[in-house]
Parts: C-alpha cells; structure tokens; sequence
C-alpha cells in the first residue's frame, strides 16, 4: 500500500516562489518580525505579476498561510503573529487581488431578487446543477484506491477545521438568519458531542485509509486549486464587510452536498469500506438535505430581508462557491481520466 507523505508538524512547509518564501522565513523566525514590510513589498509584486490569481501556487499558499494564523497555526509558527499590521496589510494586497479576480470572473445575474424568498428560488436555481454533480459521478463509478486517498487529502484542508470558515459570521447577523447560522453550525460542531463534530468524524475517515489526520499535514501535496476554496471562504468569513458573501457560500455550500456525498460513500462502499470509513459521507447525505432549506431559506432568506442590500453579495458569495469547487474538482477529474496523480507531488508518494 502507498500513502501519500505527511509533513510534520515542526517542519515549515515548502514555499512555491519568492513571496511565501518570505512569509514562511518570518513565520518560523523567533524575535520582532521585522520582515513584515518584505512580505508586504512581496505581497504587491505577486499580486501585480500573477498571470492567474486563482491558480498561483505561490499566492495562494501565502494568502492561505495568513489566514491559518487566525484558525491556530502549527507548531513551525513561532511567535504570536496574528495580528501584526504588517502581516494584515500584505494579507489585504492577496485578498484584493483574489476577490477582484472572483468578481470579474462571476457574473451576477441580470435581475436581483427583491425579497428572501425570491433569493432563495434563485439559489435553488443556481445550485440544480448539484443533482448531476460530474467528479462525484465518476468518483462514484471509477476510482481506486489510491484515488481515494488522494480525495480526502484534498479535502483534509478544508475538512478538518469544518464549519470554522463561516462561524466567522455569526457575531455579525441578527435575527432570523443568525439563529439559522447557529443551528446549522450547532449539528456540524456535534451537537455538544465531540465525538460527533464532523471534523473529528472526517479525521476518522483518514485514520481508517492510514492517512495522518492533523491539519495542513499534506499542505505541501495539494495545489493552489484545492487552497482556493479554504481562502475564499476564509476571506469571506473574516472581512465583517463581506458578511452576505459568507451567507450565500454557506447557502450554496449546503445546497450542493448531500447527492455528492451520496456518490462518495458508494466508491468507498465499492471497494469495501465500511461504515466506520463511510460515516462522514453518510452522515451528510441526511443532515445537509435538512441544512439546505434552512441555509437557503432562513439563513440567505433572512439576512436578505434584514438587510437587502446585502443581496448582491448573498449571490456573489453563492456564485463563488460552485464556481471554485468546480475548478478544485475539474482539476482532480482531469488528472484522473488521464490516470496522473492529482497532488502537487506523486514523487513524494512512498510505501
């Protein structure tokens, strides 16, 4: 059996290029991080010379190493970093860059809906496609077992700190929709159980394919694609301005995720796992189809009523997520297809 590498938790990850160079330099450095203004002159030339925003390795590393200072950096972070200016302003630079990108790239549809419950027709509309869902198809059908770990490596940076991204938003809502967000966020943190936050039931899906199931473990394996969709969400969640934007990913988050799951539970059933390892998935089939009526409804719905002009960015932020989550998937189906290695390293894939 093969398994991909872990990193260990005291080993820097590897920077892809000049700016996260700098920032893991200053990172893994004891003392005053006089280096900030180099990451922030960094910051500015990366963002400046980026043929592509959503697919640099080296931005998009460095923009996620910054918001992990928020979450609970590993143990190579030496010193309490997370709320100097310096580091905020370089984080600024990346996140202009990533959310003009994301505007440019999403169209927003040619009339807004004027009420909650005509957002949440459209976000129905706009998530319908997630009945035909393509990689989770084939993934369903075709992979094998390497293919699998590979799966949940990718999905390890986003699953293992799960529903962390859009708690961001609950201090910022009122009413209707904040009450939404918490019995949402409530069932993904377990109910008060933590052997059922599902983030620890996911951790258990990679210690039963023995795989290492601690954050960022396989950081230096997966490409910018797979980092896009944690940084998006992170700076929706973190940025109290783009609080609709956090709404609407969540909304569309939820909305497109109980079929897919579906169709992951089968390929791991497939190839004879059982239910200990298909918990996670299983686990989502039921819950997220009670979660997208009350994301959709309540959640995006009352934020929409509450404050309408939120709505564009409500929509933006739905728009955002299948756009990312398509390009994350459409990278590791065309790998596949072509029976390459979807991770950034095959090399460093050992007994």
């Amino acid at each position: 059996m093969t398994l991909p590498i872990a990193r260990p938790a005291a080993v820097p990850p590897e920077s892809r290029g000049p700016l996260s160079a700098e920032l893991i330099a200053l990172l893994s450095s004891d003392g005053e991080p006089a280096g900030a203004d180099a990451v922030r002159t960094a910051a500015h030339a990366s963002a400046a010379a980026s043929a592509d925003v959503l697919r640099d390795e080296d931005l998009q590393l460095s923009l996620f190493l910054l918001y992990q200072l928020h979450y609970g950096p590993e143990e190579w972070v030496r010193g309490d970093r997370e709320w100097h200016p310096g580091l905020l302003a370089a984080r600024a630079v990346l996140e202009r860059a990533l959310e003009d990108e994301l505007r440019a790239r999403i169209a927003p549809p040619a009339e807004l809906p004027g009420s909650g419950a005509a957002l949440a027709d459209l976000l129905f509309s706009m998530t319908a496609d997630a009945a035909r869902p393509t990689l989770a198809t084939w993934f369903s059908r075709r992979a094998d077992e390497a293919q699998l770990r590979e799966f949940l490596v990718h999905r390890s940076l986003y699953t293992l700190r799960e529903a962390d991204p859009h708690s961001w938003a609950i201090p910022r809502l009122r009413g209707r929709a904040k009450a939404a967000l918490v019995e949402i966020q409530a069932d993904e943190y377990g109910g008060g159980r933590p052997d059922r936050v599902h983030a620890e039931i996911f951790a258990r899906t990679m210690r039963g394919l023995g795989l290492d199931s601690r954050p960022e473990a396989y950081l230096d394996l997966v490409p910018a694609g797979t980092l896009l969709p944690m940084n998006a969400m992170s700076m929706f969640g973190l940025n109290r301005r783009l609080r609709g934007a956090i709404v609407g990913h969540l909304a569309a988050f939820e909305m497109t995720s109980s079929i897919p799951n579906r169709h992951y539970s089968r390929a791991f059933g497939r190839l004879g796992w059982g239910s200990d390892v298909r918990e996670y998935f299983d686990e989502h089939v039921e819950a997220d189809a009670v979660h997208e009526q009350i994301a959709a409804r309540d959640l995006a719905g009352g934020l929409a009523d509450e404050e309408p002009a939120l709505v564009p960015d409500i929509v933006f932020g739905a728009a955002a997520c299948l756009f990312v989550d398509d390009l994350a998937g459409a990278h590791l189906l065309t790998r596949w297809q072509a029976g390459a290695s979807s991770l950034r390293c095959p090399a460093a894939v050992g007994a």
